[in-house]
This record gives structure tokens, C-alpha cells and sequence, in this order.
């Protein structure tokens, strides 16, 4: 009987074992006949898109919209409620971050090993159950520690992959808070601001309830695409990644790549550049109180807000089509950076309401249209081995975003309505990230070691700021 079930043993092992070989056979040969931007393959990446990208858009919005919401929250009564001054506000903003810091690593590593379909819209649940409960928050102490949550389970998500989603948040965070604080300001005794979080979080609980069922995982699982497309999907990977890892013969271990990232001057060229751009952007917490300076009426200054993220949505489009149209980073960057330091040095100079209005648009779209661009440009500068690429962009973003800590104190109360401080330290950043971005090639060619320089080879046009 043993030796019986042995033998049956042996020939499923064999049927296997034959199995894989057949379908290995079948990869090979398919990929000896695959055709990159074949019209088949053109029809699949339009569907996939079709499939992914309406769902993940939804999902970045409301990111946004739960982690910014506070801005319009503080404009709302939260700070007299809560008895928050101008340093407990910003260890409200600051402490967001460092819960991102901490887990940004750590959660990407998770996500590389479960299915996405269940990972992001789990981490999406979790964050609007906290929105929610920020409405019910009673002291500085509890809000701070669901913010310091917030930023932990936020960091699941991959950064800067939709940021015309992300401005557009404003836009529809500004909405929102308008029409909530105006139409149920005190209904049931809860006052505008406790609304805001909870219908915002709960919007995000039920978007998050859908994700679980409409996100895709994996080509080889997904039920959604016929096993034509499936191969194609299949081997599209294989294909890219035979061409990204043909540099080498032999992958790095993450202990190399990591010393190899951290070795390499260019991770903190990229960093710093990130972090200027970043520092900046921490306008977006205090746009609805500079908003209320120049519109008086708190509702008033939430739908104030709006038309500055929808100028901020157009010009990041433009800058961006127009930057893979021409193959250019570098100058896109530098010319973005140069908007907002310019509009910056404007609004610290002048005072009236209509001017600093207009300004402060175009501030916030240089800051927004630079950001996308400079995680690409960081992406195909540093993008051999791919080990080490994934290692330097977990590094950029991380402590690219850790300088919202401090870009988060540059906006005290007491330096309304002028905000001069704000201004001009935002226009320092600008500028210093305009003239690094400028400059960066050559600090490339002058500080990056012989090793990293071998690496810029096959793509010595990206770091230009160019394509290659």
C-alpha cells in the first residue's frame, strides 16, 4: 500500500514537474515573439487603466481630503474647542508626519508581500475610521495621537503616483467643508468642524468598502481579464524586467542596494531638492486661514479655496504633458520652482487682497506642478540596479516628507494677515530648490563616485534632464 502511494506520489510529482516545464517553454516562446506596443498589447494597458485608475483616483482624493481636511477644520472653531495655539497646531500638523516616517518602509515591504486588493483598501478603512474619530476628540492630547495614526497607516500608500488627484482634493475638500460647516454647523449639538471629519471619514470607510471588491491584484489572478490578456500581461513583467536587470547578472541583496543608495551623493541631492519642494507645500494646511485674512466670512474662505487648487490641477497637467512631450525634467522643475518663488516674494511684498489672491494660486501650482517631476526625474536618474532604485525613492520620500515638521511652524497666528514669515521662508525653499534644480546635473557629474557614475551610463540623458 505504501510503496502504491509512492508511486502515485512520484507521478504527480512527475505531472508537475512536466507542467511547469511546458509552461515555461510556452513563457520562452512567447517572449522570443513578443512585440512591445503592439496594438494587443495597447488594447490591455487601456483596459487595465479602465479598470485600476477610476477606483485609485477616488481613493488618492479622499487620502488627501482626511489627511488636509484639518486646514479647513481650524478655520471652523477646532482651535477655540480644543484650546489650540499656534505651537500645539503645528505638533498637530508635525506629528502626522512622523508616524509617515516611521512606517513608509516597513509598510511598503508589507504591501510587496500580500495582495494590494485587500492591503490598500484595509489601510484606507482604518484611516477614515480615524477621521471619524477626530470628530470626537476632546483634548490637544487625543488629536494628537490620532494624527500621529493617521500618518502611520497613511504611509501604506504610494506617494505621488496621482497628484493631480491629490490637488483636486483641495478643491473638493474646500467644497465640502463649505457646504457642511454652512448647512450643519450645531444640528444635534455637534458642531461644523466634528461634521466635517466624521462625513469625510465615513465617505471614506464606504469608498474603501468598494475597493475591496473592485481593485485588481495580479495579472496571473485577475479574474477580469481573459487568459489571452493575462499571458500578455504576464510577459509585458517578465519582458521589463529582463530589460531593467540586463545591466547585471546578479541581482544586489537589499543589504547592498541599501548601502549602495545611501553611498550615493545623489540620494541626497534628490532629498534635499524634495524637501525644499515639500517644505513649501506645507501651505496647503493654512490656505483656507490665509484665505479667511482676505474673505472675512469663515464659510466663505472654505469655498475660496477651491479655485486655487483648480488653477494648481491645470497648471501641474500642462507642466506635466508638456515634460514627457519634450523628454525634460530638469528645466520643467527649475521653471515650476521659479513660479512659486517668484508669486512667493509677491505676496510677502504686497498686500492687497486681489494681488496675494492671485499670487498665492500660482505659488501653490509651482509647488504641485515640481513634485510629480522630481520623483521621475529621481526615478530615471538613479534607476540601475533596481534594487537600489527602490531603496533611494523609499528614502527621498520618506525624509522628503519629514520636512513638513518644520514647514509646518513657518505660518504663526500671530503673523496674520501679512504672513511675511510664511512667505518668505516659502520663497527661500523655492528658490533653493529652483537653483538646485538647475545645478543638479553638474553637482551629479562633480560629487557621484566612479561606481554610480558607471551606473548613469545607459542613462546619462535623464540626469541631464532629459530623456534618453
Amino acid at each position: 500500500m505504501a510503496s502504491g502511494d509512492q508511486a502515485h506520489s512520484l507521478e504527480m510529482r512527475s505531472e508537475t514537474v512536466s507542467s511547469l516545464a511546458s509552461h515555461e517553454h510556452e513563457l520562452a516562446t512567447a517572449l522570443r515573439s513578443y512585440v512591445p506596443r503592439s496594438a494587443e498589447e495597447e488594447k490591455l494597458v487601456r483596459k487595465i487603466d479602465m479598470l485600476l485608475m477610476p477606483i485609485l483616483w477616488i481613493m488618492y482624493i479622499l487620502n488627501y481630503v482626511d489627511r488636509t481636511n484639518i486646514g479647513n477644520a481650524k478655520i471652523a472653531g477646532m482651535t477655540t474647542d480644543l484650546d489650540l495655539d499656534d505651537d500645539r497646531y503645528a505638533w498637530v500638523l508635525s506629528v502626522f508626519f512622523f508616524g509617515y516616517l516611521i512606517c513608509e518602509v516597513p509598510s511598503n515591504m508589507i504591501l510587496s508581500r500580500s495582495r494590494p486588493s485587500v492591503f490598500l483598501p484595509t489601510i484606507m478603512l482604518v484611516w477614515g475610521v480615524l477621521s471619524v474619530l477626530m470628530s470626537i476628540a476632546k483634548t490637544y492630547g487625543a488629536l494628537l495621537g490620532l494624527r500621529f495614526v493617521l500618518g502611520c497607516i497613511e504611509a501604506g500608500k504610494r506617494f505621488g503616483i496621482f497628484c493631480t488627484a491629490a490637488v483636486l482634493s483641495g478643491a473638493f475638500g474646500g467644497i465640502s467643508a463649505g457646504a457642511i460647516i454652512s448647512h450643519l454647523h450645531n444640528v444635534r449639538g455637534i458642531t461644523g468642524w466634528r461634521w466635517l471629519f466624521i462625513l469625510e471619514g465615513v465617505a471614506t470607510v464606504g469608498v474603501a468598502l468598494v475597493a475591496f471588491f473592485v481593485l485588481l491584484d495580479y495579472p496571473s489572478t485577475s479574474k477580469r481579464l481573459t487568459p489571452e490578456e493575462r499571458s500578455l500581461a504576464a510577459i509585458r513583467i517578465i519582458h521589463d524586467g529582463i530589460a531593467t536587470e540586463g545591466h547585471s547578472d546578479k541581482p544586489l541583496t537589499h543589504g547592498r542596494a541599501l548601502v549602495a543608495a545611501v553611498a550615493d551623493p545623489r540620494t541626497y541631492m534628490f532629498l534635499i531638492l524634495l524637501m525644499l519642494d515639500v517644505g513649501a507645500g506645507t501651505i496647503s494646511y493654512f490656505i483656507p486661514t490665509i484665505s479667511q485674512t482676505i474673505y472675512k466670512d469663515s464659510v466663505k474662505a472654505q469655498y475660496m479655496t477651491v479655485p486655487i487648487y483648480i488653477v494648481a490641477a491645470v497648471c501641474l497637467n500642462a507642466v506635466a504633458w508638456s515634460s514627457d512631450r519634450t523628454g525634460d525634467r530638469r528645466w520643467h522643475i527649475t521653471s515650476a520652482l521659479g513660479l512659486g518663488f517668484a508669486c512667493s516674494v509677491v505676496c510677502a511684498a504686497v498686500q492687497a487682497s486681489v494681488v496675494r489672491y492671485v499670487m498665492v494660486c500660482f505659488v501653490v501650482a509651482g509647488i504641485w506642478s515640481a513634485l510629480p517631476l522630481i520623483l521621475s526625474w529621481t526615478s530615471t536618474t538613479v534607476s540601475l540596479p533596481p534594487e537600489k532604485r527602490a531603496i533611494v525613492l523609499a528614502i527621498v520620500n520618506a525624509f522628503g516628507n519629514f520636512s513638513s515638521v518644520y514647514g509646518s511652524r513657518i505660518w504663526p497666528k500671530h503673523n496674520a494677515p501679512t504672513f511675511h514669515i510664511g512667505f518668505g521662508v516659502t520663497a527661500g525653499f523655492l528658490g533653493g530648490g529652483m537653483v538646485l534644480a538647475a545645478t543638479l546635473p553638474v553637482l551629479c557629474g562633480l560629487f557621484t563616485s566612479k561606481g554610480a557614475r558607471k551606473e548613469m551610463k545607459p542613462n546619462k540623458a535623464y540626469c541631464e534632464g532629459g530623456e534618453s
